[in-house]
C-alpha cells in the first residue's frame, strides 16, 4: 500500500470514528510550500513525506501557533501526548532539534511527529525512508517501521480499535478522541 493509500485509510477511519477531530484538520500543502521548506532546511524531503504533506499540511494556523513551545499541532491525534507536524513545525524542529549538535541526531532525519517540547517523536530517514523514534535521554531507534505507509497502517489499526471501543486508553466523546 502506498503512503497516500495508507493516509487515506487513516483519514477515513478518523472521519468515521472522530468526525469533529477530522473536521479540524487543514487541507494539503503545495509544491511551492514544500520546495521553500526544503531550501531553507537544506535537505530534500523523501517522496513519501512529500506525498503525505500534499494530502494534509498539519500546521496550526499561524495565529494559533504558540511560539513558547518547540512544536505545535492538533492535540489528541494520533495520541494524547504527540501530534503530526506540518511543514512549519517540521522545519522549526529540524532546525532546533534537542539532540542536534551532539552527534546524536543526523541531518537526514526529518521529524514528522513530536510532543510539544521536541523531547520525543518520530522521524523519517531521508536516505532510505525508514521510520525511527527518538526520546531525549534514551537511545534513538532507527528502522522501527519500513516506511511512512507502514507507520500509517499502525495508526489505522489503532483507530480501528478505538472505533470498535476496543482501545485501553482512548474513546470517542462528541466526535473527538479522548485519551484517558
Amino acid at each position: 500500500m502506498s503512503v497516500v493509500e495508507s493516509w487515506s485509510r487513516v483519514m477515513s477511519l478518523l472521519r468515521e470514528c472522530a468526525p469533529a477531530d477530522h473536521a479540524d484538520l487543514p487541507g494539503p500543502a503545495t509544491e511551492q510550500m514544500i520546495a521553500a521548506a526544503e531550501e531553507r532546511m537544506g535537505v530534500s524531503l523523501p517522496q513519501d513525506l512529500r506525498a503525505w504533506l500534499l494530502q494534509n499540511n498539519l500546521d496550526l494556523p499561524e495565529d494559533e501557533a504558540d511560539d513558547e513551545v518547540a512544536c505545535c499541532g492538533y492535540a489528541g491525534f494520533p495520541d494524547e501526548g504527540s501530534f503530526f507536524l506540518g511543514i512549519r513545525a517540521m522545519e522549526k524542529l529540524y532546525a532546533n532539534h534537542p539532540l542536534s549538535g551532539g552527534g546524536e541526531w543526523r541531518e537526514e532525519w526529518i521529524p514528522f511527529l513530536s510532543d510539544q517540547d521536541g523531547w520525543t517523536g518520530r522521524f523519517i530517514d531521508a536516505k532510505d525512508g525508514r521510520i525511527g523514534r527518538w526520546f531525549v535521554g534514551e537511545p534513538t531507534l532507527t528502522g522501527e517501521y519500513a516506511s511512512l505507509a507502514h507507520y500509517f497502517d499502525s495508526v489505522a489499526e489503532m483507530l480501528t480499535r478505538i472505533g470498535a471501543g476496543d482501545h485501553p486508553t482512548c474513546s470517542v466523546v462528541d466526535g473527538r478522541l479522548v485519551w484517558l
